[in-house]
């Protein structure tokens, strides 16, 4: 608990009492809060605060450690790391199912030349890709932004389906992927308009998501069949920037085929 006392004491002497709605301070001899002012407003004994900040053996908990968080004005990332220093979890990312890839996440796309590759938010809606996906599948580049979603598309889009040749198989894979990753958000991201719509439309949708499949994402050969450039397989993998976890990026990197030829 050393590290987390240390934390704690040195946020604590960066923070002033205005930022925390406290009046200005007036003869003090050390700048930051007091003690016992982050332990009235975080509400808890000033004995016990003082007591983390000395690295006594205690064990907080994590309903303290949240409370300290929000008084201290700790970012995310600080909140979870004083978490991981008392034993618990990390707090889950944020959903943020508006927001579009930002520039670098483009720019890492567009690095991938021979590699299709594209950014879906947590209710799937494309977001980025690259100029090899765009070779792989025109319609991305065209459809309109309120349809660009991969559940959407795989279940709506007849070229989607000739490109698949196991497009039965796939697509009730990506339900069952959708649903594992959605997990205590799939309330919320089963009342969208895609999904909603969806289920009016597709009767394939409607069969896929009734069965309730979870299936967690393994990397994998897939294959697909192009109009021009004929069959076609790639590894499929999946990845998830450390400053943006609710992105995922999707990539297909050249493979062989099941008789070793390079494709």
């Amino acid at each position: 608990m050393n590290e987390l006392g240390t934390f704690l004491r040195a946020r604590r002497g960066r923070l002033g009492p205005t930022q925390v709605g406290l009046p200005p301070a007036t003869g003090r001899r050390k700048p930051g809060l007091r003690r016992e002012e982050v332990a009235t407003l975080a509400g808890i004994s000033v004995t016990w605060y003082t007591w983390l900040e000395q690295g006594r053996d205690i064990q907080p908990s994590r309903q303290v450690l949240d409370a300290l968080a929000r008084t201290l004005r700790l970012s995310s990332a600080e909140h979870s790391y004083i978490l991981g220093l008392a034993g618990y979890t990390a707090l889950p990312p944020a959903a943020d199912t508006a927001a579009d890839a930002p520039a670098h996440v483009q720019r890492l796309l567009d690095v991938l030349v021979s590699s299709p590759a594209y950014a879906v938010a947590p209710d799937w809606r494309i977001t980025a890709w690259n100029a090899a996906y765009e070779d792989l599948y025109p319609n991305v580049a065209t459809v309109p932004a309120a349809e660009r979603n991969l559940l959407w598309l795989v279940f709506t889009d007849p070229y989607v389906r000739d490109l698949l040749p196991d497009w039965e198989t796939t697509s009730r894979r990506f339900l069952a992927e959708f649903r594992a990753e959605a997990g205590p958000r799939l309330t919320d991201l089963a009342q969208s308009p895609v999904i909603t719509r969806l289920l009016q439309i597709s009767p394939d949708f409607r069969d896929g998501w009734g069965a309730h499949r979870i299936e967690g994402f393994t990397s994998r050969l897939r294959t697909f069949r192009h109009p021009r450039a004929g069959v076609l397989h790639f590894e499929h993998h999946r990845l998830a920037p450390a400053d943006q976890p609710n992105l995922h990026l999707v990539i297909y990197t050249p493979a062989t085929e099941p008789g070793g030829r390079t494709v």
